[in-house]
């Protein structure tokens, strides 16, 4: 099989043959389908994660059929089309694991950061952490749903959203376009926050009902005047700044969740915060059961993301591209 593999920090991504690998006790060898090009996994190679092991195939937007099965495994069945995410595994045990929250756990392992991904013809992963797709779902145009579609949906539920919240979503790119649409299908009024007009139409075309430019007007000014602020908002941007300029435009007890960051710390005005109740919180992508409920959500709503098919040999310039702000939308790697 062919892989692209990620030798070290700053490396360019190479081009390998590989034997195909066997499926151990409680794992399934996945022929892939497609794979989604995360923002991630150009992190991976700045060094932004210092549990990161190298070499190493990157990828955990992941989608195809599942070839064969090790000992033990009676699902998912040999010929299931599934999905793998984010999260490779969990120890299992723990309070986190046992509560059905696998993400929050102290031993968990990442897809294509700390264990072989889906830049690659076959990929083998845990049984119990890869999911079924609902029928009628598209697997090609679904793989970003593996990561920036449960990212989304997940903040936007966590975060207490209901039908008649206001919900602002900063930025409308991979993470974005699908928080847009999932607010909407909620039945959430929205508005955009994107740095110019560059994304308005689309933004609108989407389904919000107000953009606002940051580099015209100041966010939280703006929010507030949307009949006292927003209920959540929502950081799919990949800066901290973009998500701390909006802090005074939350309504009382209104939350704002980071789905996208950097480096930098996040600085709270504590007497406003504590005035009107509001909260901080942040998404790590989500366990099984929340990529279940964002498949069969997104299916429902037929909710999928505007991608571009690339091959894997074209996943390191891509790569390169996303480093010079050159790429616009999600890309997928299609086998």
């Amino acid at each position: 099989m062919r892989a692209a593999v990620a030798t070290g920090v700053n490396e360019p991504l190479s081009i390998e043959e590989r034997d195909v690998p066997t499926p151990g006790p409680g794992e399934v060898l996945v022929r892939l389908i497609a794979c989604g090009v995360c923002f991630t996994d150009l992190n991976l190679v700045r060094g932004h994660y210092p549990f990161a092991r190298f070499p190493v195939v990157p990828g955990h937007e992941v989608t195809g059929v599942v070839e064969s099965v090790g000992e033990g495994v009676t699902f998912p069945a040999v010929g299931t089309h599934v999905g793998a995410q984010f999260l490779y595994d969990s120890c299992g045990h723990c309070d986190y694991c046992v509560r059905g929250e696998q993400i929050l756990c102290p031993s968990k392992r990442i897809t294509g950061i700390m264990t072989d991904g889906g830049y690659a013809e076959y990929g083998i992963f845990k049984a119990g952490y890869v999911t079924p797709l609902p029928d009628g779902l598209d697997p090609i145009a679904a793989a970003p749903l593996m990561c920036a579609g449960i990212t989304a949906y997940n903040g936007l539920r966590r975060a207490g959203i209901t039908p008649d919240s206001r919900v602002a979503v900063i930025g409308a790119g991979g993470i974005g376009a699908l928080a847009i649409r999932y607010a909407v299908a909620m039945g959430a009024r929205v508005a955009v926050i994107g740095h110019s007009r560059r994304s308005e139409q689309e933004a609108l075309g989407l389904g919000a009902e107000r953009f606002i430019a940051g580099g015209e007007e100041d966010p939280a000014v703006a929010l507030k005047a949307w009949e006292g602020g927003a209920n959540v908002v929502l950081n799919a941007a990949p800066t901290t700044a973009a998500a701390a300029s909006t802090l005074g435009g939350l309504a009382p007890d209104g939350t704002l969740v980071l789905c996208g960051y950097d480096g930098d710390n996040l600085s709270l005005p504590t007497m406003p915060m504590v005035l009107n109740r509001l909260h901080v919180m942040a998404n790590p992508s989500g366990s099984p059961h929340d990529l279940r409920d964002t498949l069969r959500f997104s299916a429902f709503h037929n909710i999928l993301p505007e991608i571009t098919q690339i091959s894997l040999d074209e996943a390191p310039k891509t790569l390169e591209a996303m480093a010079a702000g050159g790429v616009h939308g999600r890309r997928v790697i299609v086998f």
